[in-house]
């Protein structure tokens, strides 16, 4: 894959154009503003300055989903646990952890799961190379997986007994991400049935 290179394109906003023509500037100065001819010139940003913009983005957008989680019920409360990646060799892209808790799924015993959004769509894959078949126009996907404690490594990995590869839910409809939140988080049957409702 190509390198690729990033510009500011906030600054390209078009600029008055003076009403004066060329030659009644110089006939009343003596002098023609040969900037006015020449394109902008753009400014191009390093690596680390577009995963900079990125991480503050995706930051902003985790502590906005935290709160609007938290915010539908008073039984339904969530840890805030923020903290974003952006991908290396595209620093536009990246993911943002929001929080994690543990539930019981129909046919499993008590799970822990992470949840997470990311600014590209893409197919989940193994350890080592996670996001597969990244899509980045301009889709959005949140999605939750389920975690358990890597005891050689003292990290935590995806537990893929869950569901063959550990996903639980993925969806591009924010609404059906913050359902299937809500759903994770209801600890009883009532709950359930209101949030089923929404």
């Amino acid at each position: 894959m190509a390198k690729l290179r990033y510009y500011d394109a906030a600054d390209k906003a078009p600029a008055a154009t003076p009403k004066a023509t060329a030659h009644t500037e110089f006939l009343r100065t003596g002098r023609i503003d040969r900037r006015r001819w020449l394109p902008d010139e753009r400014q191009y940003l390093s690596y680390a300055e577009v995963a900079q913009q990125t991480a503050r983005k995706l930051t902003t957008a985790g502590e906005t989903t935290h709160r609007r989680i938290n915010g539908f019920h008073a039984s339904i409360r969530f840890p805030k646990m923020v903290f974003h990646r952006t991908l290396a060799s595209s620093p536009h892209l990246g993911y943002c952890h929001v929080t994690a808790a543990k539930t019981r799924l129909a046919e499993h015993h008590e799970i822990t799961w992470s949840f997470y959004f990311a600014n590209f769509f893409c197919d989940l894959g193994d350890e080592t190379h996670f996001f597969d078949r990244i899509q980045p126009g301009y889709s959005r996907m949140f999605f939750a997986v389920a975690i358990e404690p890597d005891a050689g490594e003292e990290r935590i990995v995806v537990n893929r007994n869950v569901r063959g590869n550990g996903l639980i839910f993925r969806t591009q409809d924010p609404k059906v991400a913050l359902k299937n939140v809500l759903m994770l988080g209801a600890r009883d049957e009532a709950l359930r049935r209101i949030i089923r409702g929404l």
